[in-house]
């Protein structure tokens, strides 16, 4: 198997949670694009997504692994680019994120520890407490990142989402078969 991680350091405890993980949820803004919100002439919000997260996030599919998306805000932005990725829950214009990562944890008979959720602010954190595997990205507020069990190297928007779908296919003993098939 390939190194799990960059860091050679993990703690054991911290993979064994990412093999557990059936259900992949995350914010958008600051961790699927990079936070920024851009309005063209004609008031209409633009974002810009990472393909490789994207790529990330299929990978994840291919495995089993369920996609979630729960974020405060709503765009039309964020409903491309989840159905183009085959994202199966998109939950906008919610900020009790908790409640609704809870909510559809139960309705697909999962538990908590199976659940992976993925969160750069604040109203990422009660989700990223009570999460089986609660990830920030490197642009995260200290907040969140110091309660996450993991902190990825890159940021939002630029690699984090990819970065932790890669951890868990090799965590879950995946990765090296994903990766044959490019070969």
């Amino acid at each position: 198997m390939q190194n799990i991680t960059h860091n050679e350091n993990i703690d054991k405890e911290i993979i064994s949670k990412a093999q557990k993980i059936k259900l992949f949820a995350m914010d958008v803004d600051g961790v699927l694009s990079d936070g920024k919100i851009i309005y063209n002439s004609y008031e209409v919000e633009t974002k810009a997504f990472f393909v490789q997260d994207g790529f990330g996030l299929v990978s994840l599919k291919k495995y089993g692994i369920s996609l979630a998306i729960i974020t405060g805000r709503n765009s039309p932005m964020v409903d491309r680019r989840a159905k183009e990725l085959g994202v199966d829950y998109v939950i906008q214009g919610r900020d009790d994120k908790y409640t609704q990562l809870k909510t559809l944890a139960e309705r697909l008979g999962l538990d908590m520890t199976q659940c992976a959720y993925i969160g750069d602010d604040l109203p990422d954190l009660k989700a990223l407490i009570h999460a089986g595997f609660g990830v920030a990205p490197a642009n995260a507020v200290n907040e969140v990142k110091n309660t996450a069990d993991f902190v990825t190297q890159k940021t939002g928007g630029n690699g984090a989402v990819r970065e932790v779908c890669d951890f868990i296919l090799k965590a879950q003993g995946h990765y090296d078969d994903f990766i044959a098939h490019f070969k």
